[in-house]
């Protein structure tokens, strides 16, 4: 039986099955992705909205999100198009773009500040095709390329983008493997390693949403910062607030206070720490 090879989970799919992800499908034998060239978002950002600050401030990227996720964060702040109700119905009516058009549509923007491309909003590595192949003219028409993801995909897939990609904004979502994989869906061992391969070819950024419960432990904080310093202690954190969304529409937005707190005790071993949502 055909088998994915992006993620841990190595889904295996009968014919015309798709993978967890809802992005990735058995097609004539072979796991391929479904979405290539899907594009269900585009817009003109901040880069500092990925959130990047230390990568080319006070410009802007040209932000293009498709479908699907391969994890389940009950707390998702795009469940439209990564793993909820409606992705089947965003995917129908999505266009489709080839990535010569992509290059084309940014390079029409530079006038306006872009610097290039940004993949975000779902999750761009269940269809890493679509932004290698991108990527690679992006660089070619002398513009910068970034991703925004989970970081929850194996090395090989990683190899295949890293000669374009310029810089990453990687979700690190807590730092307990028993949470990552009973309530994110994910695996924490596999996305500390993308992380630490990540950071030899990309300039990267980490985010972590401080959410009730998940992520908002002091303990875990200092186990956190303390990893990332063990790589290097330039590496820029994001500590950001959460506010309800998705299966976790009735809770709580977590107490600004709370990130603030985080976010000095993350300062203990990282010289760049940022606050987010607050």
């Amino acid at each position: 039986m055909p088998e994915c090879h992006v993620c841990y989970r190595h889904c295996k799919l009968n014919e015309g099955q798709a993978g967890i992800c809802g992005a990735r499908i058995c097609k004539d034998g072979r796991v391929v992705t479904r979405d290539y060239g899907l594009v269900s978002a585009i817009a003109l950002d901040p880069i500092e909205k990925k959130p990047l600050s230390r990568f080319c401030p006070g410009s802007k990227i040209l932000s293009v999100g498709s479908c699907g996720c391969n994890l389940r964060c009950p707390f998702c702040q795009n469940d439209d198009i990564s793993w909820g109700e409606d992705v089947g119905q965003v995917r129908k009516e999505s266009r489709v773009l080839d990535p010569e058009e992509l290059v084309r549509i940014a390079e029409r923007y530079r006038e306006d500040g872009n610097i290039g491309i940004a993949f975000t909003y779902n999750e761009p590595l269940v269809t890493y095709e679509f932004v290698r192949d991108t990527s690679k003219l992006s660089h070619e028409a002398g513009m910068k390329n970034v991703i925004v993801s989970n970081g929850t995909a194996e090395s090989s897939v990683l190899s295949e983008i890293a000669p374009y990609i310029d810089a990453m904004n990687i979700d690190l979502k807590c730092f307990d493997a028993d949470t990552y994989k009973s309530v994110l869906g994910g695996n924490l061992e596999m996305t500390k390693n993308f992380i630490s391969q990540a950071v030899k070819t990309a300039h990267v950024e980490l985010t972590c949403l401080i959410v009730p419960g998940i992520s908002d432990s002091p303990e875990m904080m200092r186990e956190m910062s303390g990893w990332i310093a063990s790589l290097d202690d330039e590496i820029p954190l994001h500590v950001s607030r959460f506010f309800p969304r998705f299966h976790m529409a009735d809770s709580r937005p977590t107490p600004v206070a709370t990130v603030y707190e985080l976010a000095d005790i993350a300062r203990e071993k990282l010289k760049y720490v940022y606050t987010g949502n607050c």
